[in-house]
């Protein structure tokens, strides 16, 4: 009989079921784009290789389906969405501004600020959203993610693994970041977006995203904010109430409507997923966000 982890790369009983099956993502995936542009060598990488100005929405369903298939997604699934990363950033360069260089997208340094500015905006949203992550908890899931970091092609033990290792990257990594024109006009752009031409039709309704807009900025880390200085400070106890009410109301949504914001292949891949766990003895009548209850496990499978 097959292992859980020949089902899922990364199984209900680990700290990143917890925290990617979270409907705080939604927050802690914009807020990431937004601390990612910080750095700026990943920031000019995006700038001349990307289509986020045209189509914001498409780059943050491509990133969630990355995520979900290194986490959801079998070890089969999770290597080919790897290799195919992997192969569209060694084709990508860009110009260095300062050096004069050409830089490669898949350089090492540059990987390691995407995926740690990644998980720490996922880690911390989530801990202040409530979903109550102790700092043991928060320890497993940066090891945990050590193992997504390698399928963009990083090294395991290169890649921060607790709390404390992650906090000692950042503040040798702050003295590079900047808020460039392109960095600040990125946030800008994610917190008032261009729809794409599939949804230009909830145009009239584009004001009700600036509050979710306003609330990825003010998720952000404090030094991170202060450096775009896009919006006045407010209260912290302001945010975390916001982004409770947030997951509170994001938790009201069945699992098939939330869905539905997904990529067609990453909802069949979640399909998928939620077959062979159903196969294997999980019950499945909560889906995927019920296993965080270990009484629908066949078992404890540690």
């Amino acid at each position: 009989m097959a292992s859980i982890e020949d089902i899922v790369v990364q199984p209900p009983h680990t700290a990143t079921w917890l925290v990617h099956i979270d409907r705080s993502m939604w927050i802690g995936g914009v807020g990431g784009l937004m601390l990612q542009a910080l750095h700026p060598l990943a920031m000019r990488g995006v700038w001349q290789n990307s289509d986020f100005r045209r189509d914001p929405f498409g780059r943050l369903r491509r990133t969630a389906d990355f995520v979900g298939r290194v986490t959801f997604g079998s070890p089969a699934e999770a290597d080919e969405a790897g290799r195919r990363v992997r192969g569209i950033h060694r084709r990508l360069r860009f110009d260095d501004p300062v050096s004069g260089r050409i830089r490669r997208v898949d350089d090492p340094e540059l990987l390691l600020w995407v995926h740690c500015a990644e998980v720490s905006s996922y880690l911390s949203v989530a801990r202040r959203s409530g979903l109550g992550l102790d700092d043991r908890q928060a320890d497993r899931y940066l090891a945990e993610q050590r193992r997504s970091a390698t399928y963009v092609g990083l090294h395991a033990e290169d890649v921060p693994g607790s709390m404390a290792e992650l906090d000692d990257y950042f503040a040798a990594t702050r003295p590079l970041l900047r808020a460039t024109p392109e960095a600040v006009s990125t946030v800008r752009f994610l917190m008032w977006p261009r729809l794409p031409a599939g949804l230009r039709a909830l145009t009239p309704g584009k004001p009700a995203y600036v509050p979710f807009g306003a609330l990825c900025h003010y998720s952000l880390p404090g030094w991170a904010r202060r450096m775009y200085g896009v919006l006045p400070e407010v209260p912290p106890g302001a945010v975390t109430a916001a982004l409770r009410a947030f997951r509170l109301v994001m938790d009201t949504l069945p699992e098939p409507v939330h869905d539905r914001a997904f990529m067609p292949a990453t909802r069949r891949m979640l399909a998928a997923s939620r077959e062979r766990l159903g196969a294997a003895g999980y019950d499945m009548t909560a889906g995927l966000r019920g296993l965080t209850d270990p009484r629908r496990w066949p078992s404890h499978p540690r």
